[in-house]
Formats: C-alpha cells, structure tokens, sequence
C-alpha cells in the first residue's frame, strides 16, 4: 500500500448510552437540556480501524461529522486518538433525517476529494445508536458509485483490495472491494484505545474544518416521536441471613436450576 492512504470516516454525535432521554412538549426532538454526548460505539470502532490502517500503511485519516457546533467535541476526541483532519458539516438543528444527512455528506466527499483527491476508504458506523436508521452508509456509497458492504467486523487491505469479513447465519461472508470503496464497520471488530495527554492536548490545538451542509430534504419525513413506556422492575427479598436459605432453594427449584 503507497504512502498516500486516505481514510475518511463519517461519524455521529448521538446521547451517552444509559442516559434518560427526554422529548419536547412538541415531541419533535430529544430535549438535550441535561444530556450528556458520544460517539456512536459503532464509530468510534471505525475510527479505531482507520488509525491502525493509516499506522500500518501511512497516509491520513479525517474525521467528519453533521451536526451542531456542539459536536466539535467528538470531533476532537477522534483526533485525540489519532485522526489527522477533522471537518464539521454545520447545521442549526440537531439533526437531519437519513436522504438530507446522506446528501449533505456526499456533496461534502465530493468537495473534499475535488481539492485534496478520492479517499481510498469511507468508513461508517453500521448503524447510529440512536435513530439505528442502516441508512446514511449506504447511501453515501450508491450516490458515489462506490463497492459497499456494511457489517464489517474484518477488515484488512491487501494489494489495493479491501478485504471485509461480516457475520452470517451460515457462517462468515468474506467480500474483496476495489478501492475507492465504502465500508460500514460494526462495533466489536476491535477494542477502541482511549486518548493519551499528549493526543487530548493535541486535540484541543487542532484546526477544525467547517463546511456549510447543504442538501434538499428527501421523501421521509419525521411526524413525531414516541417515548416508549417505561419497566419498573420488582425486588422481592427472600428473607435475611440463614433464614432465607429456604426460600432460595425452593426459588432455584422453580427456575429449574436445581432437580
């Protein structure tokens, strides 16, 4: 592989995993008056796979985002642990529906590559981990005319060829992209490393591109969005001390745990 290796990887700011998520009084967006943000998992893998590809055949990784001026701060994180560029496609909102999402970043790749030349890769996240749409990966690719395959829990290059490797009913599927390629990376194909000081401060200095997205809104649109309703959980205590170990029995009984 030359030394000139360009990865990009498109990833999303997304509501940290565990954390209440509420909605307006209107019920068209997340009320994020008291969240706290993240990477999707998923991403924050892809972003890993572009690092230890760029260390393992040179060349550079960006890291771009669609979002509020807010989401400066995963892009950051993603230089922190060893993305060179990073770009923001700002938007008002906190979000746009897959066709306009789609559309924005594929007019941004173009733009991108007219000045600087095609990226090698495009990595996503196989899905958001809050909407979980499957949506914007693809569309990218077919809108580029790019191989695509999404899912990826393998991913090697070999002599110019992507080498992705994804899990199946009947076993392992194994798929050979010629680059430029679009490649949609599930979490669980690598452990993500954690920024060092040295990188959270290079993060801080670092220059952050901004674009302006633009793209027309596609045929989905969003009426409202539902909270489902919360499970209560019941705790029954069995008894205190040795006195429970009655219970305990005759519970592992039912369960089927004991003869």
């Amino acid at each position: 592989m030359s030394a000139g290796l360009r990865i990009l990887v498109c990833v999303k700011r997304v509501p940290a995993p565990g954390a209440r998520i509420n909605l307006t009084d209107d019920a068209q967006a997340i009320d994020a008056a008291f969240l706290g943000f993240t990477t999707s998992p998923h991403e924050e893998c892809a972003v890993e796979a572009a690092v230890q590809l760029v260390e393992a055949h040179g060349g550079d990784a960006t890291v771009l985002t669609l979002g509020p001026s807010e989401a400066e701060e995963q892009l950051r994180y993603a230089v922190s642990v060893g993305m060179h560029n990073a770009v923001l496609l700002s938007i008002d909102e906190l979000d746009w529906e897959p066709q306009r999402t789609a559309r924005a970043i594929t007019a941004a790749i173009n733009e991108l590559e007219t000045a600087d030349g095609a990226f090698d890769l495009i990595l996503f996240g196989n899905e958001s981990a809050d909407s979980g749409g499957f949506q914007v990966g693809i569309r990218v690719g077919h809108a580029l005319d790019r191989p695509t395959v999404n899912g990826a829990k393998g991913l090697t290059l070999v002599r110019g060829v992507a080498v992705v490797e994804r899990d199946a009913d009947s076993g392992r599927e194994r798929y050979e992209l010629t680059l430029p390629a679009v490649v949609g990376v599930k979490e669980g194909i690598n452990l993500p490393r954690y920024p060092t000081m040295k990188g959270r401060l290079a993060s801080k200095k670092a220059e952050l591109a901004t674009m302006a997205a633009a793209a027309d809104a596609g045929a989905q649109q969003m009426l409202r969005l539902d909270q489902p309703p919360e499970q209560a959980s019941t705790t029954v205590v069995l008894g205190e001390g040795p006195d429970a170990a009655p219970a305990v029995v005759d519970l592992l009984k039912e369960l089927g745990v004991l003869g």
